[in-house]
Formats: structure tokens, C-alpha cells, sequence
């Protein structure tokens, strides 16, 4: 289709039944993954979706023992991998597909997906944020039919597809007259050279679609047509400061497009013809491929009237084709009090916790943070403005890894990039899924991939390839990651069914519990001589239901706690079975509730033992 005005939303809708949707999101299991880096089809020797041994394609699995590094053996190979990394890889729909039941035997429920619209044909936007044409699936990923496909083996398989969309900003799609095309904010409009062509040369004239007397290609400018038009962009330049405002706003993103979404209040927003015109290509996406919900790319850079009138027009849509409960979820940065503030000003269902929640997980679980600075994170009602308890069971999508790293700064790497991370990476994804929140599992975190490179900390080394190719995992090439035999993968998959199968771990409120040694001095663990090694537990209770979890943050040693445990739903006598443990041998056996006299008054501790670097749950 060259334009929006070309949709013909009655004949999508006609004779379809769409996917429901979930009936609480924080039920699901998200998996985040940037769709060039995934899967190419290629692979050989994994499990197919029908639990077949694959044994076509020429990538074999990966072998740690001799294939770690078999990138970078010399210095031309090394410069090859880096420079491998930083382009497109080749993952595609049909590797996407092929792969489902290895997500939804690891005990995935939904697919974050990152963008697969068309991108500018002159740049390596391989991450998908750089959309040329609003219209199309980009030619590297496949077809619109391809997308259909996925989506369908999706939901025949129990995974809800949520796609990752861009409403601030386009591609390259234009380049400015000034100061090499490169201007910063200062707060005016620039002159424009004109609209980029496929070769990124700005030779087209930079009027609207109806004035311009030249031929265009699909591959030059930006589509649908109704995009070729200046006045839906802001054209004030790159942003510098990036929490100036109203700079954070209006200027564009690196060389990426601003797009002019309209002016008002919050309440009594102008749409612009830009954003209206937004509002109908996602709307289509829901209607072509029957997506579940979007995370929406860089809401802190737009109104929140935008984000509000966007957020009503889709759920609203939404509901006429049967998805009640449509997921919208916004990049917002800058802190919890400004992720919740948007939550609530424009309806947006959640947040992604990529500010706090990373460092305090990460720091919880290597013993560098006490364990309230993240537990708090989810209940702390004075920081967000409000009276009573806030409990932030389904508002915000937690991860321990992730495609940009903004919480590190420069210095990006995932979890088990250094030190003891790759012993601990079971207890964080234990934590992360056993919390509060909607838990969301990047990539390769469930074959530890540790986003290791040159030190440099560039984003392309958190973004390795898991079918290989020139880029892969711990320095490789030519070798896939789809090991459903790894022990992460297996005691993830087991975890996560326990989760499913168990209400209260979805649910459930949430106390960080006090501990003790020898079961009379109780409190909460602390960091200590620069490093917490300890038990640390927590309470999931749900009605008259108490489950409780705890983790060994020692990456060594076994260690044993006395934990409280609400003393109203547990007597003296009572007993708490074990109903997962690292060490499964300890599956099964009791834990004997013993009533004590506290400060203020009666309580009651369990005793318990969690293995080195591992995980319990009681019930």
C-alpha cells in the first residue's frame, strides 16, 4: 500500500476471529529479541517446534569446549567479528517461527518483538528502529505473510506477540541544509536539503507528495505517502541535552526524524495529521497479523497528550475486534516517579523497569545492594505521590538484561559479563520471575550469555547473534545457542512452570523476610565488608496462601536461615513442603513451623537451606 488512505479495515475484519487477550498480563512470561539476531533458519541439530531432532541446515550447535573465541583467534578475525556485529546478521520471520517451541518449552508465554518494519535502505539499522516505510516488513525479516505466519505458530502455541513500535521518530529519512546536516537543538527550525534516497543523498525536493515532481521509489524518502510532507516534522535537530525540556521533546534522536505529533494540553490535545495517521498504521498491524500488544520506543520524548490520544485510539480498536486487554507498555525513562506518573496520565498498561530495577536485581542477587533497595521498588507509595500502598504487580516489565543498557551508561554488559555471574544467573532469573511485576527474559540470557567484548561497551556486544553467523555469543562465529539441554535452560523451564501452575507466584503480595542465623536475631540481610553473602527470602501470599522463596547469593557455599513466615497462617506444628530446589533431592521434604517470642509478640520461623548459588520455594 502506498498510503494510509488505502487500508481497508472492513475487509481485514471480515471473517477473522482474532486472539483474545490474556486476562492479567502479569500471569505472562515476556522474551525479548531483536529479531536480526535470533534465528536464520539455519541452524541444525536443535528441537523443532515438534520436538523433533532438526538435522537440515548447515549451523551446527555450539561446543564450549572449543568453539569459545574460534572468532577472534588473530587480529583480522577479531576486526571481522566487531565488524560483523555491527550490521545486519541475517535472523529472520522463518528463523523466528522455527524456534517457537524452544520458547514455549523454556516457558515463554508471550514474544517481545523488536521492530520489523521497513528501514532506510543506506544505513545498517538492523535494531529496527530506523522505520523508512510505515507500511511494509522490512525486506531482511521477510514478508507481511511471513509475519502472519509466526504470529498464527505463536498462538497455536500458547505465546502472545507483542511488537515493538516507534511513534516519536522516524528513519534518516531527511537530511538538513546546515552544519553538515547534523544541526543540534537550539530551540528553532532548520532549513532541509531535502528527502534522502535510497543512497542517502538528499535529492529529492522536500515538499509534500502532491507537489513533488519527481518519481519516487518505495526505497527513497519515507511511506505511506501521507508521511512525505514537512510539516510532520519538527526539524530542530539532534538532541543534546537529554533531559532538557522541551528539547527532549522536539529534537531528533542521533539522526533519527522527529515526528510533529500535535500541541495542547495534556487533556485537550491537538492531534497532528502525523499522528493520526500513526494511530491508523498500528492499528493495521493488529488487524494484518492479530498482534497482542505493543511496547512503544521512547515515550519520554513525547507529549504525554500524544501518548495519551495514541493509547485511546488503539485500545479502543482493540475492543471492536475482540482484545479487550491490548498491552501497551512505554520505554520510559527517568525514574519510577516519572515512569508512574505517565502510566497514569495516558493510559498506558506499563512501564519497563529499566532504570531501578536492573542495578538493584543485579545488585541483589552479586550481594553488592541490600535486598530492600529492590523489594521497595514495587510498594514504596510515598515516591510515586500516593497515601497508601502501591503495589506494582502489573505496571512495570522487569528484566536483568536488555538490548541498550541504559542503566549502566558507558559501560554495558550483561549479567554474567563479569565475576560470579555466571553461577548466580540462575537466582536472577528465579528473582526477576518470582517477584512482582511482568517478567521479561532478554535473549540469550538463558544460555548466559555474558555481551563481552572489547571493553568498549558498545551496544552491539549485548546484541550477539544466537544462530551464530559472523557474530556470535562468546566471541564465535558459525555456531547456534538453541541448547535445550544446558542446566540454565532446564531449571529456568522447571521454575517457570512452577510459576504458571501456581497462582499465588503470579499474584500474590509480596515481603521481603527477615532472616536469622540461630533462629533468636532476626533482620534483613545486609551488604557487608563490600559483599552480601546470604539467604535472602521473600513471602508471595495470596488470600490465605503463603509461598515462600528464598536465594543463596553465596556462588560457592550452601547456607542454611531461619526465615519468618506470617505466624496467622502458619501455627506452631504446621509444616511447609519444598516444592522446587536447585538441589532437587530436597524436593518433597518439610519444613516445620516453630512459633517464637518476638519484640512484638508471637512469631513464626521456618527453618530452610539454599544450595550455592541457588533457589527454593516452599508452599
Amino acid at each position: 500500500m502506498e498510503r494510509v488512505g488505502d487500508i481497508d479495515f472492513t475487509s481485514l475484519r471480515i471473517g477473522k476471529k482474532f486472539q483474545p487477550s490474556p486476562v492479567a498480563w502479569e500471569d505472562q512470561v515476556l522474551y525479548f529479541l531483536l529479531l536480526d539476531r535470533f534465528s536464520d533458519d539455519q541452524e541444525q541439530g536443535y528441537r523443532g517446534n515438534d520436538r523433533k531432532q532438526v538435522t537440515g541446515g548447515h549451523t551446527p550447535p555450539y561446543d564450549p569446549a572449543i568453539d569459545n573465541g574460534n572468532a577472534v583467534t588473530n587480529q583480522a578475525d577479531a576486526a571481522a567479528w566487531r565488524q560483523a556485529g555491527g550490521g545486519w546478521c541475517g535472523g529472520n520471520l522463518h528463523g523466528l517461527t522455527s524456534k517457537i517451541g524452544y520458547l514455549k518449552r523454556l516457558g515463554v508465554t508471550a514474544l517481545w518483538l523488536s521492530p520489523i518494519f521497513k528501514q532506510v535502505a543506506f544505513q545498517p539499522t538492523y535494531h529496527g528502529y530506523g522505520i523508512q516505510d510505515f507500511l511494509s516488513v522490512d525486506p531482511h525479516f521477510g514478508s507481511i505473510s511471513d509475519l502472519r505466519k509466526m504470529v498464527q505458530t505463536a498462538h497455536a502455541n500458547g505465546i502472545y506477540v507483542i511488537l515493538d513500535i516507534i511513534l516519536n521518530h522516524s528513519g534518516n529519512v531527511f537530511t538538513y541544509a546546515v552544519e553538515n546536516g547534523e544541526p543540534p537543538w537550539r530551540g528553532w527550525t532548520y532549513q532541509v536539503a531535502g528527502f534522502n534516497d535510497k543512497h542517502g543523498k538528499a535529492s529529492l525536493p522536500f515538499v509534500g507528495y502532491a507537489q513533488n515532481p519527481l518519481p519516487m521509489d518505495r526505497d527513497d524518502a519515507i511511506w505511506p505517502r501521507e508521511f512525505q510532507d514537512p510539516a510532520n516534522f519538527t526539524q530542530k535537530g539532534r538532541i543534546k541535552s537529554w533531559d532538557n525540556d522541551p528539547e527532549f521533546r522536539e529534537g531528533d534522536f542521533f539522526d533519527l526524524k522527529d515526528i510533529n505529533h500535535g500541541c495542547g494540553t495534556d487533556s485537550n490535545y491537538s492531534p497532528s495529521p502525523a499522528l493520526l495517521n500513526l494511530c491508523e498504521v498500528y492499528k493495521y498491524w493488529i488487524a494484518v497479523a492479530d498482534i497482542d500488544g505493543y511496547r512503544i520506543d521512547t515515550v519520554k520524548h513525547m507529549d504525554i497528550g500524544a501518548t495519551r490520544f495514541f493509547a485511546s485510539a488503539i485500545k479502543e480498536f482493540a475492543q471492536t475486534i475482540g482484545k479487550e486487554n491490548f498491552f501497551l507498555v512505554g520505554e520510559i525513562t527517568g525514574g519510577r516517579e516519572r515512569a508512574f506518573d505517565t502510566l497514569e496520565a495516558t493510559g498506558l498498561d506499563a512501564a519497563l523497569g529499566i532504570d531501578d530495577v536492573q542495578p538493584k536485581l543485579e545488585g541483589l542477587i552479586k550481594g553488592k545492594t541490600n535486598p530492600e533497595e529492590y523489594f521497595n521498588l514495587f510498594r514504596n507509595s510515598l515516591l510515586v505521590g500516593k497515601e497508601s500502598h502501591v503495589w506494582f504487580k502489573n505496571k512495570v516489565v522487569t528484566m536483568i538484561n536488555d538490548h541498550d543498557q541504559v542503566c549502566k551508561g558507558e559501560h554495558k554488559a550483561r549479567f554474567c559479563a563479569t565475576g560470579d555471574g555466571g553461577k548466580l544467573a540462575l537466582g536472577a532469573l528465579a528473582l526477576n520471575a518470582m517477584t512482582l511485576g511482568i517478567p521479561c527474559i532478554y535473549y540469550g540470557t538463558e544460555q548466559r550469555f555474558d555481551g563481552r567484548g572489547d571493553g568498549d561497551g558498545a551496544d552491539r556486544y549485548i546484541r550477539e547473534a544466537m544462530f551464530g553467523g559472523g557474530f556470535g555469543a562468546f566471541r564465535s562465529k558459525g555456531r547456534h545457542f538453541f541448547d535445550e539441554g544446558s542446566d540454565l535452560f532446564h531449571e529456568l523451564s522447571e521454575i517457570l512452570r512452577l510459576r504458571d501452575k501456581k497462582l499465588p507466584l503470579r499474584r500474590g503480595r509480596q515481603y521481603l523476610r527477615e532472616v536469622s542465623g540461630d533462629g533468636v536475631n532476626f533482620g534483613l540481610p545486609r551488604v557487608l565488608g563490600g559483599r552480601m553473602l546470604s539467604v535472602v527470602a521473600w513471602s508471595r501470599i495470596l488470600d490465605k496462601t503463603e509461598m515462600v522463596l528464598a536465594i543463596n547469593t553465596d556462588p560457592d557455599m550452601a547456607r542454611k536461615a531461619w526465615v519468618l513466615v506470617d505466624a496467622g497462617l502458619h501455627p506452631a506444628g504446621s509444616r511447609l513442603k519444598c516444592v522446587y530446589s536447585t538441589h532437587h533431592a530436597d524436593e518433597g521434604t518439610l519444613a516445620l513451623t516453630v512459633q517464637k517470642k518476638g519484640a512484638a509478640g508471637d512469631i513464626a520461623a521456618i527453618e530452610l537451606e539454599v544450595p550455592a548459588a541457588g533457589f527454593v520455594v516452599l508452599e
